[in-house]
Parts: structure tokens; C-alpha cells; sequence
């Protein structure tokens, strides 16, 4: 049986589409079509079931996916790292969001790199979850941080850590609101005041409001910048309230440039997740840098 066909077979069964097997095999659509019906035509059996949107695979595909993958997985770890057990020029491409990225995950990952760490260059970009989860199924990044859990088999996401999110203001602001005494109810008292924000859709305020009060937030953005950390640079200044991570702000927090304006019960959480192509983690360096950054969550809060 010709191992490429199986490879691309592999790689349908994971993608769930022709279309997106072939972008990451760089082939054209018509040609992972061909190689997958040749494959049928030497087994004597359908491998995968058409749809409308995508492909699922028959009983006998997903068996031969169980059987053939691992092996596949194996074959291809061989002739990226070749035979020479020195790996310390494999390259790591990490992707996620720009302030949690530098925040967290490149501090835990730096230890790794450099003459005294377990031999691999690193390369990082940012982008959003979708832009993320897009460049890792097209083989562009190794690993990719995200706040949205893939979906089928191409991808695999494993839980990072959640992130708790704060109502901020500067201590100006806050004691125009009455910071201590606000309640649930009261949310009315914040419709007034700027707000600073990432996007115009406000995703961070809006996210907060339907969680703590049940609600839309009245207020539109005063400010608008695409980074959390510029977003809390204007909140130190004045220039409105702002909702974000805790562990962003929490040095704000503690100075006292900035105040917590509720601390409800239960806070609104996000959750991370760990991305990878189904089979990577066969490859030392991109287990190494999973394996160390779920033992670094364990102490992030």
C-alpha cells in the first residue's frame, strides 16, 4: 500500500474535508480526491461517507485511521528531526493572543530555549482564536493558544487554564460610583461612564454585564485600542473603566493605580486552551513546550 496515500488519507480523516486536507498537505483539492479514491479502489471498500459540508469516514476508514496514524505520526517525526539525536535546531512556531502570549506562555517557554535549555528556537506570532486555529490546521504554527475549543479531528485541545476577569476603574472614577456599595442591581450607575476597550463591540464589557448583571451594557467606547495592556494604560490614566484578566492588572491593582469596582461571588472566567495537529505531539520539542506549558498554568491565578 503506497504510504503517500495513506499520508493523505491520514490527513482527510483528521480534517473531516478534502478541501482543508489538501491545504495542508499543499496539494490541490482534485488530487487528494484522486489519491483517496484510488485508496477505495485497492481496499475494495468506501473509506468515507460525502456530505454537503466536509467528509465523515466509514467503520473501515476509521479503523484504518486507528491503525495507520500512529505509524504515520512516527514515519514523519523520523524525517523532520532525521537521525542525528542532537534537535537543537528544531524551531517551535507558537501562536496566540498578543498580551497573554507575552504574558505567560513565552516566560515558561524562553526557559526551554538558549545553550542550557532542551535545545529548540522559538518563533511566536499573535492573532485572534480563529486566526490562531486557522494557521495551525494549515501548518503554520506547532502549537496555538486559544480561547475557542476546536472542533473535529485535526485538531487537538487540551484545557490551559482559566482567567478571571475584573471590573476596573481608576480610583477617581470609582469613588464617583461608590465603589463599595455597588450591587447587582446597581449597574445603571455605570451606564455613564467611558469606557476603554479593545474592540467597538465591546467584547470584554459585554461579556462582564451578561455574566455579573444579567444585562447589555448602556455605555458605548470612549476608547478603543487592540491591546489589553494599552487598554490598561488608559485606565490608569483616567480614561474610563475597563474589564480585564486579573493577572494583567493585578500589579495595578496592588499599587493602587487602579481599584476593583465589584468582586462578585462567582467572576466571570474565560477559559484557555492548548491547541495542536492530532499526531505533533509525536515530535519532541513541541511535546516538550506542551508538556511545560500545562506545568506552568498549574500556578498561574
Amino acid at each position: 500500500m503506497d504510504l503517500a496515500l495513506l499520508r493523505t488519507f491520514v490527513a482527510v480523516h483528521r480534517a473531516g474535508s478534502f478541501t482543508r486536507a489538501a491545504a495542508l498537505l499543499g496539494l490541490s483539492q482534485p488530487a487528494v480526491t484522486s489519491q483517496i479514491r484510488t485508496l477505495e479502489q485497492q481496499l475494495g471498500r468506501p473509506l468515507f461517507l460525502r456530505q454537503a459540508r466536509g467528509v465523515t469516514p466509514t467503520t473501515i476508514g476509521d479503523e484504518l485511521a486507528h491503525k495507520a496514524a500512529p505509524h504515520l505520526d512516527a514515519l514523519v517525526e523520523i524525517a523532520e528531526t532525521g537521525l542525528d539525536e542532537d534537535s537543537s535546531l528544531r524551531t517551535l512556531h507558537l501562536a496566540g493572543p498578543p498580551e497573554f502570549t507575552a504574558e505567560r506562555a513565552l516566560p515558561a517557554l524562553t526557559e526551554l530555549t538558549g545553550d542550557h535549555g532542551q535545545g529548540f528556537a522559538l518563533r511566536a506570532s499573535f492573532g485572534n482564536a480563529e486566526e490562531t486555529l486557522e494557521g495551525l490546521a494549515a501548518g503554520h504554527h506547532d502549537l496555538a493558544i486559544t480561547t475557542a475549543r476546536p472542533r473535529g479531528a485535526l485538531l487537538t485541545a487540551t484545557p490551559l487554564c482559566d482567567e478571571e476577569h475584573v471590573l476596573i476603574a481608576d480610583p477617581r472614577w470609582a469613588s464617583r460610583v461608590g465603589a463599595a456599595k455597588l450591587r447587582r442591581k446597581d449597574a445603571h450607575a455605570l451606564e455613564n461612564l467611558p469606557v476603554v476597550e479593545v474592540h467597538e463591540s465591546l467584547p470584554f464589557v459585554a461579556r462582564y454585564w451578561a455574566s455579573v448583571f444579567d444585562s447589555r451594557p448602556a455605555a458605548s467606547g470612549t476608547v478603543i485600542v487592540p491591546d489589553l495592556r494599552a487598554v490598561l494604560a488608559c485606565a490608569v490614566t483616567g480614561a474610563g473603566l475597563a474589564v480585564l484578566p486579573r493577572y494583567l492588572c493585578a500589579s495595578a491593582l496592588k499599587r493602587g493605580d487602579v481599584v476593583a469596582l465589584l468582586e462578585p461571588a462567582v467572576p466571570p472566567l474565560r477559559t484557555y486552551f492548548l491547541a495542536v495537529r492530532t499526531g505533533t505531539l509525536a515530535m519532541p520539542h513541541i511535546a516538550r513546550a506542551h508538556e511545560r506549558l500545562l506545568r506552568a498554568a498549574t500556578g498561574w491565578s
